[in-house]
């Protein structure tokens, strides 16, 4: 691979709808690919694909199809076409995916250049602390997920998030746990625990699943007793879910 090309599934623009960056605008850059299989999963980038779609008006849908692997010059161009046409409509870049940090020694080259025209906001799973190390220095806003084992099925990451959040302190990093009716307290607790030894003002995001129906996979009573106990422990624990999925936005 390239240095200066990625597998990408798609770049647009949007409204981010989760976490501390809710209601922001953001350019969402979407690799292809992923080290997880989380049973909540509602993208389809695990595996390479031939071609990325490209939105050429910030926000209408009007997609074009790249080949894969998409130039970085390509992003750049609209980036800049984007800042000159629309200036100040985007708050951030939102590296997404899969996992951007599988693509370590390709951000490397592209941060510099992505954060000339915006600050840089990554969504990671959080199992990856050597890659972000890489990174770190050039990311201005992290959003890092702890997987609960009942949500994700994920259950021998506990050690690999630790890691990573004694990396991810460098940055403006906020933690994210996705819970339904099987999440149990004392995976909460562990969460919250392992955030309060390194930062106990670091946020906490509460996330509950929802179904392809938008319903809520937990009870209004059941997200309150996860707060109460991630509260007593860090200072800001907020629930917020999926805003982005209930207005129709990407």
């Amino acid at each position: 691979m390239r240095s200066d090309a990625a597998e990408l599934a798609e770049v647009f623009s949007s409204v981010q709808g989760e976490g501390l960056l809710l209601g922001c605008r953001q350019v969402f850059i979407r690799f292809l690919g992923c080290n997880l299989r989380c049973d909540y999963c509602d993208t389809n980038v695990g595996v390479a694909v031939d071609t990325c779609r490209m939105e050429l008006t910030p926000g209408r849908h009007d997609f074009r199809m790249l080949a894969n692997p998409v130039d970085m010059q390509q992003v750049i161009a609209l980036l800049e076409r984007w800042q000159g046409g629309w200036p100040k409509v985007h708050h951030s870049i939102s590296l997404t995916g899969g996992e951007p940090l599988l693509h370590v020694d390709l951000l490397h080259a592209w941060l510099p250049r992505l954060r000339a025209h915006l600050p840089v906001h990554l969504e990671t799973n959080g199992v990856l602390p050597a890659a972000l190390a890489k990174v770190v220095k050039e990311i201005d806003y992290i959003s890092m997920d702890i997987k609960l084992p009942s949500s994700s099925g994920e259950t021998s990451l506990w050690e690999h998030h630790q890691e990573f959040l004694e990396v991810a302190a460098a940055a403006d990093t906020a933690v994210k746990v996705v819970v339904n009716a099987s999440t149990e307290h004392w995976e909460l607790e562990r969460a919250a625990r392992m955030i309060a030894c390194i930062d106990a003002d670091m946020p906490l995001i509460i996330q509950p699943e929802t179904a392809t129906d938008l319903t809520i996979r937990i009870s209004p009573l059941g997200l309150m007793e996860l707060q109460e106990i991630a509260a007593a422990i860090l200072a800001d624990v907020r629930i917020i879910p999926q805003t982005h999925r209930f207005i129709g936005l990407l």
